[in-house]
């Protein structure tokens, strides 16, 4: 039997990892969409523990410049077969600075990353999704998709603009049997960024695991056309919700 394709972009060490290993373990095959191969080592290194006749693959693309992402798709697509799950998982800048802080350049390298990165890669599979009449869109977001920021302002300006874009495809194309979600993490993940970021102060019991995290995406994909989510809020029960 054909197995179904998963691609990810922006498949790193974290969350990418978890969700590479949940769809192989599924019966998925895996293409792994980051800048490098490096950085996609543990992904493609856990998809195919999960399991050994999973095809897992990488493709170089960089989210600032969406003509790679649609080339890397359109290849996948060429080696892989057609896209049955895209799960756009690139991440803009976390750098705290205040508003009046912010350059011209850093508003457009957000906006490459979270809305045009992302709209690339939905607008490469979208096409073959509507003339199938399935296949599912998931984005990789965060509660700063609801709320501004003195602190992150660049961040909450990107996730408004992807939990935008998000809403937008899934009004246009969930008639067409295209699952689009948009998955809002109210949580910082147990990552290594976050463990460098926090250092010492950081309490692993207060952050999310990525296992976890994918098992929603897993399971959200599992829902029936008759009972989608759109809009995915996910926080682990020691999380003081922010929003």
């Amino acid at each position: 039997m054909k197995r179904r394709v998963c691609a990810i972009v922006g498949a790193g060490e974290g969350l990418g990892r978890a969700l590479a290993e949940k769809f192989a373990g599924h019966s998925f095959d895996v293409a792994l969409i980051s800048r490098t191969e490096a950085g996609s080592a543990a992904a493609a290194d856990a998809a195919a523990k999960a399991d050994d006749a999973a095809h897992v693959s990488f493709y170089p693309a960089d989210a600032t410049q969406p003509e790679t992402i649609e080339q890397s798709l359109a290849q996948v697509r060429n080696d892989m077969g057609e896209i049955d799950v895209l799960i756009y998982n690139a991440r803009g800048s976390f750098s705290a600075l205040e508003p009046l802080k912010m350059t011209y350049e850093d508003l457009r390298d957000v906006y490459q990353v979270e809305v045009i990165g992302a709209f690339a890669a939905a607008k490469s599979v979208l096409p073959n999704m509507i003339e199938r009449s399935g296949g599912a869109i998931f984005f990789s977001s965060a509660t700063a998709a609801f709320r501004g920021s003195s602190k992150y302002p660049l961040y909450a300006i990107g996730k408004f603009g992807l939990r935008a874009l998000s809403q937008s495809l899934a009004k246009a194309y969930a008639k067409d049997g295209v699952h689009i979600a948009h998955f809002r993490l109210d949580c910082d993940l147990d990552v290594p960024v976050m463990h460098n970021l926090y250092g010492e102060a950081s309490d692993r019991a207060a952050l999310a695991n990525p296992d976890d995290v994918a098992e929603t995406y897993w399971l959200t994909y599992l829902q029936p056309k008759g009972g989608w989510s759109n809009e995915v809020e996910i926080r682990p029960y020691t999380e003081n919700w922010t929003f």
